[in-house]
């Protein structure tokens, strides 16, 4: 195998398992990932030439191990480990090392890692950055672009991050079920967080593969826990939304309205995918945010053309799940949905309350100016969308309102 590109799939694939076991192992977050680095280097000395391992990340651990066991011994000034050719040469006792990881210790050693980077004392963006080192893998500077400050900034926000875990003291035991079902809820909110900064980012090359990154790790999620449905959800609903992505914007980088969208540009094998999932979660029957959210998705999913979408459902959908997560957001998507049902005074009736709490929100603005001019009420909707325009959090967001502004200016405001 003369290209290397393939070891790269194969370590960002076994990461979170060979990074999981090493933290188990040594109880130390800077130490499981230095391992895991060095085990990483010389995987990319060996294997071009000698193919990937039975077991890549049984491979990675022992010799991540290993090689972190080594580096302890040298500096306590004992004696080293035999040399890397010894160390590496696997092929007697990577099969026992892979029969150690079984099922039940792949779950919990993932889990805790997951878990471990939203732990509750760090904030929101402190969890996702340390989840995207930590697990993921990408550098520093990668996550610096994505978030949109500098690289040294984000330096401190991960190692603030780590030292807050570490004063913190966390148990590093398998949680118990109550514990685990707490914790899986804060891991699938972190995992829909990171998804939400690439995909609200629109056209940014920069932050569009933490979407993608987002997937990756629900669907490593789902095959540790195959039977929830509320994971079932929340991937079928990031799969949804991602397939829309070919038809989001123009050539010109430009929002197309999902009404307005070329539904033959949409993904149809990630459609698929989702639909099968979110069918398969309903059958359940244990409903939940994340599962409504998803079949709100597959309404607009399955209908061949916009002017076949079933508002009505959508509009049932979402007084489900402001029951579920009462809150203005909620309330501000389900006005859309009752506007294409009975009109936009209504839906400009039930956002009108809504006016304080969203006061700093793009999208209020923007649905308050679209009601408004769809009613001719051309003034009020110019100031409307011009604190839209003040709020926006993507160029692709403030050339969408721009075209409505456009508008206005060459109707004038009769």
């Amino acid at each position: 195998m003369n290209e290397l590109s393939w070891i790269d799939g194969v370590l960002t694939a076994a990461r979170p398992q060979a990074v999981s076991a090493l933290l188990r192992y040594f109880r130390d977050l800077d130490m499981a990932e230095e391992a895991f680095q060095e085990a990483a280097l010389r995987a990319l000395k060996s294997w071009p030439q000698n193919g990937p391992p039975r077991d890549p990340a049984a491979w990675l651990i022992l010799v991540g191990r290993n090689a972190a066991l080594d580096s302890i011994r040298k500096t306590a000034k004992q004696e080293p480990l035999p040399a890397d050719d010894v160390i590496s040469d696997l092929e007697d006792v990577e099969t026992p090392v892979a029969e150690r990881l079984d099922g039940s210790h792949y779950r919990d050693d993932v889990l805790r890692l997951l878990f471990i980077c939203c732990h509750p004392e760090l904030p929101a963006t402190q969890q996702i950055a340390l989840a995207l080192r930590i697990v993921s893998g990408l550098t520093v500077s990668q996550i610096a672009r994505a978030f949109l400050v500098g690289e040294a900034a984000m330096e401190q926000r991960i190692t603030r991050a780590k030292a807050r875990i570490a004063r913190a003291n966390v148990p590093f035991e398998a949680p118990g079920p109550v514990e685990r079902a707490e914790r899986l809820a804060a891991v699938a909110a972190m995992i829909y967080l990171l998804f939400n900064e690439g995909y609200s980012a629109g056209n940014d090359e920069s932050r569009a593969p933490l979407s993608e990154e987002a997937i990756r790790l629900a669907r490593l999620l789902l095959r540790l826990f195959q039977t929830e449905p509320e994971i079932m959800g929340l991937t079928a609903l990031m799969l949804l939304q991602q397939a829309r992505l070919p038809a989001r914007f123009d050539d010109n980088g430009d929002a197309i309205l999902l009404e307005d969208q070329d539904r033959s540009q949409w993904d149809a094998r990630l459609t698929a995918e989702a639909l099968a999932l979110i069918d398969k979660a309903m059958r359940h029957n244990r409903p939940g945010a994340y599962q409504v959210q998803a079949a709100i998705a597959a309404s607009h999913a399955r209908a061949p053309r916009a002017e076949e979408t079933d508002w009505a459902q959508i509009d049932h959908l979402y007084g489900a799940l402001e029951r579920m997560q009462p809150s203005p957001v909620v309330t501000l998507n389900r006005a859309v949905a009752t506007a294409k049902l009975r009109g936009p005074e209504a839906g400009l009736v039930m956002i009108e309350p809504l006016e304080e709490r969203l006061s700093g929100y793009f999208h209020y603005f923007g649905a308050r100016g679209a009601f408004l001019l769809q009613l001719g009420r051309k003034a009020e909707a110019r100031i409307a969308f011009d604190r839209a325009i003040a709020l926006a959090n993507t160029p692709a967001e403030a050339a969408h309102i721009r075209q409505h502004l456009d508008r206005l200016k060459r109707e004038g405001e009769r």
